[in-house]
């Protein structure tokens, strides 16, 4: 497809609601900060904060200024947003990390806990790196997690159970990942793109990582303030159609000189 300028994705990501006026509601926003504040690991996303992130209003600061919703704590109730102009500085610094893995030849594993929103996303991704030359991890056979299974398809890892690709929010496949590679005489990844628990498990073992975040999903943005994490692109991670990312990720890899014709 043809690659949008910049103006045009601001505008495609307004009007597909995966940035500006999103339906993730304030409420849900602020019940999320608030228990990670309060150590529910649940929502640290794999990463350890330690007593960083114990006050609720440090990270709606934060929420607002690397996702862009509103900065005001009295707004508790009704619409919130992601700044888009944010979501496509996220992915100009994804497209900076991706050329430098072209450069270098890297290994890079790529993995959704969201197959049902950002799959071909990951897909596009890995499949452009791999005609550029990185090298894509590939996942050992038989490893589980949560009841389930660490299962790879288009190169891209995921979360398997009952024959059914879910949602999860879970880093545990990711911990399954990493420290099956060494044992079975694999070289870690040198960059890992994911999301959810996926992205925050791969940047607390120290791998470069670029992490898609939604803005109840507060962990990835502590984690890329708290340099943790390489780069945390916002948006919304399921919007109403799979395929209105595709301008999104048509510009990502245009800019990471990866765009086939």
């Amino acid at each position: 497809m043809a690659v949008p300028s910049r103006t045009e994705l601001v505008d495609h990501l307004i009007r597909t609601r995966i940035a500006g006026d999103v339906a993730t509601p304030r409420e849900n926003n602020l019940s999320h900060y608030r228990e990670l504040a309060n150590g529910n690991r649940y929502f640290w996303l794999g990463l350890e904060f330690g007593d960083r992130w114990t006050d609720e209003q440090d990270v709606l600061a934060v929420m607002a200024e690397r996702c862009g919703v509103d900065e005001d704590p009295g707004h508790r109730h009704g619409q919130d947003t992601i700044d888009p102009e944010l979501t496509v500085d996220g992915l100009e610094r994804a497209a900076t990390l991706l050329r430098k893995a072209v450069v270098g030849k890297q290994r890079v594993l790529v993995a959704t806990g969201h197959p049902g929103g950002l799959l071909d996303v990951h897909a596009r991704t890995a499949a452009a790196l791999e005609a550029a030359g990185c090298e894509l991890v590939q996942v050992p056979i038989g490893l589980t997690a949560d009841e389930g299974v660490v299962a790879q398809m288009a190169n891209v890892a995921m979360y398997e159970r009952g024959a059914t690709l879910w949602h999860t929010h879970s880093p545990q496949p990711m911990t399954e990942i990493l420290d099956a590679l060494p044992q079975t005489g694999e070289p870690m990844p040198d960059l890992v793109i994911a999301d959810h628990g996926w992205a925050g498990r791969a940047a607390q073992y120290g791998i470069d990582t670029i992490g898609y975040a939604d803005c109840n999903d507060p962990a990835l943005f502590l984690a890329e303030a708290e340099g943790t994490l390489s780069v945390c692109v916002p948006l919304d991670d399921h919007v109403t159609n799979p395929r209105y990312y595709e301008p999104l990720t048509a510009y990502l890899l245009d800019a990471a000189g990866l765009a086939q014709g």
